[in-house]
């Protein structure tokens, strides 16, 4: 036999070897069928979603919330499962108060004859850091354009007065609504029985006692009990901007609003193009003056060097808290607390003592390098909290008490409203400069 031949057999007998065990495995091969029908086209993807979902809107958003305040989430932790607090602090807490119509009204328990704050969620909902559907509640329902519509854009009644007094903001469509639902100050309750203050009869009678601390025994017409922590809390910029939130002492500047409650709205100014940390989804307005620019108001463009529109203002304004915080003292010593922490204090730089809005009132916790003030229920009846040690209860002791008239009171709160506000002015210069001249004027 040739060699080419024995090559050939050898060739067949190897492949033979090799598929024959699978051959032998799956057995004889059947009939091969027809084929089968075709299938329906499916239903045609959402093409809507890539109106978001770019480059250049969604992910681009995201980014630049990561640098918005509303973003870090501590508020939102630290504040969960508080029904009170997180209306404002957590995105579910905010939808539930908003889709209920929850209000910003106090009701008086008839048996204990104190009144209760009804502004709250329920503990189910009081979570959640804030993030896209805290203001898009609508998001991913429709996946069309009606995605985006505002959780709220309704007048807002304001929790610090229970309700009686209401901010609507209407420029751009009121889209400043939104932002006032949580940037409004918290209300000031009484110690007699738990209801908000009336800061038309502070402003009445400025002679008046708010608290007094010498007496020896509980003082049961204490209007206030004052602590480290009485202040008008953070949002004050939403009542600031509608020119109310004050207690507004007669003096000699009436109480009027500069052009910006009705003309311009939060957008228009923390919500622009970009511009290093600010605009956009950060919702920074600092460095930024493009707003200013676009609404038509001025005639010249307004810049960090505009001495009439920007520096001359905010210089007199600061000037104006300085003022009043050397008002507010006692013996020499500050009623206001100093803190010249740049971390925790984020007012810093805007009042020559860098004032952060708190009180300069012992708290072995909070506050404990106070210099002077305490509340006379923990100096003289005993009953300083317990978590207190004997030694600071001894220190707290030794520390001169503090008395508030209507007047300072009063100032107080003006003092925190504005200084708090941040903007220096800027907000509602004409409003903002009168209450801090006429509570000088009355102190």
């Amino acid at each position: 036999m040739k060699l080419k031949n024995v090559t050939r057999l050898l060739l067949y007998a190897f492949v033979i070897a090799c598929i024959a065990p699978s051959c032998v495995k799956e057995g004889p091969m059947g009939l091969t069928g027809g084929a089968g029908a075709d299938g329906k086209d499916g239903k045609d993807a959402n093409e809507t979603c890539k109106i978001c979902h770019t480059a250049n809107n969604v992910d681009l958003i995201a980014t630049q919330f990561e640098f918005s305040k509303h973003s870090y989430g501590e508020a939102a932790f630290e504040e969960s499962g508080n029904t009170g607090c997180t209306p404002c602090h957590a995105q579910e807490a905010f939808k539930y108060v908003v889709k209920n119509k929850v209000p910003a009204t106090f009701t008086l328990n008839a048996t204990t004859g104190r009144w209760t704050n009804n502004y709250a969620t329920v503990a189910s909902d009081a979570y959640g850091e804030i993030g896209c559907s805290t203001c898009h509640s609508a998001l991913h329902t429709t996946y069309g354009t009606a995605d985006l519509a505002f959780t709220t854009v309704a007048p807002v009644p304001m929790t610090m007065w229970g309700g009686t007094k209401t901010i609507d903001l209407k420029a751009d469509g009121g889209k400043s609504n939104l932002c006032v639902k949580c940037h409004q100050p918290r209300p000031f309750t009484s110690a007699i029985n738990g209801g908000v203050q009336d800061y038309v009869a502070i402003a009445a009678d400025p002679a008046g006692i708010m608290y007094d601390g010498t007496p020896e025994s509980p003082n049961t017409t204490d209007k206030v009990r004052p602590s480290y922590r009485t202040h008008t809390h953070y949002g004050t910029a939403g009542a600031v901007y509608a020119g109310m939130g004050g207690v507004e002492f007669a003096g000699t500047l009436p109480y009027t609003n500069s052009a910006h409650t009705t003309a311009a709205s939060c957008v228009d100014c923390h919500m622009g193009a970009m511009v290093g940390r600010s605009g956009g989804h950060t919702f920074s307005a600092i460095g930024k003056f493009d707003g200013c620019n676009v609404t038509g108001c001025h005639s010249t463009a307004i810049t960090a060097s505009n001495t009439t529109l920007w520096v001359n203002p905010r210089k007199e304004i600061k000037d104006l808290l300085n003022a009043l915080a050397t008002k507010l003292t006692i013996g020499g010593v500050d009623i206001l607390n100093r803190n010249a922490d740049g971390e925790s204090n984020l007012w810093i730089g805007l009042t020559a003592n860098n004032y952060d809005g708190y009180l300069n009132v012992y708290d072995p916790i909070t506050n404990p390098t106070v210099q002077m003030y305490n509340s006379k229920s923990f100096k003289y009846v005993g009953n300083a909290p317990s978590s207190w040690s004997q030694e600071q209860k001894d220190y707290n002791a030794t520390l001169p008490s503090l008395t508030l008239t209507n007047a300072q009171f009063g100032a107080l709160i003006n003092f925190q409203l504005c200084l708090r506000d941040y903007s220096l002015g800027i907000h509602n210069f004409a409003y903002t400069k009168a209450l801090l001249t006429n509570s000088i004027a009355k102190l």
